[in-house]
């Protein structure tokens, strides 16, 4: 089976959300070949011409259809990886930023929409991560969380 991300690398921008108890927002993941769940934080592609920032702005307003401010970077890392079976390598761009809807900090489950699609994101626990009961994806985010 072929997927598009695999085969190429891929620029992806991604961002982290806090909530003063300690959770972050993140979108949940599940890989039938591996039958592994994982959690990653929301963004997704950078587009050809555009800047990391900029994608990670404009993914957040895609996906959660908010703004965010107090955008900084965490920094940038290489991630190669299996997924479904296919080897996958992406360079991404990780952000910190604050939602500018303060109400999905209220929630436990956020909506989120990808073109058509739908899918949730959840505020779970950075202790979670810490613990080892569930990986956070990409590998060393959670490194660069705790440090």
């Amino acid at each position: 089976m072929s997927y598009e991300w695999a085969n190429r690398i891929r620029p992806l921008a991604i961002c982290v959300f806090r909530r003063d108890d300690g959770a972050i927002l993140v979108a949940p993941g599940f890989d039938t070949v591996k039958q592994q769940r994982f959690y990653r934080p929301l963004g997704g592609e950078i587009e050809f011409g555009e800047r990391a920032e900029d994608a990670v702005r404009r993914e957040i307003r895609e996906e959660l259809g908010t703004e965010i401010e107090d955008v900084r970077l965490l920094g940038v890392s290489e991630n190669i990886f299996t997924f479904l079976g296919a080897q996958g390598h992406e360079l991404v761009w990780s952000f910190e930023a604050r939602l500018t809807d303060a109400s999905m900090y209220e929630r436990e489950v956020v909506e989120c929409r990808e073109g058509e699609s739908r899918f949730e994101a959840h505020w779970v626990p950075l202790s979670v991560f810490v613990r080892g009961e569930v990986p956070l994806f990409p590998d060393g985010l959670l490194e660069t969380l705790v440090n």
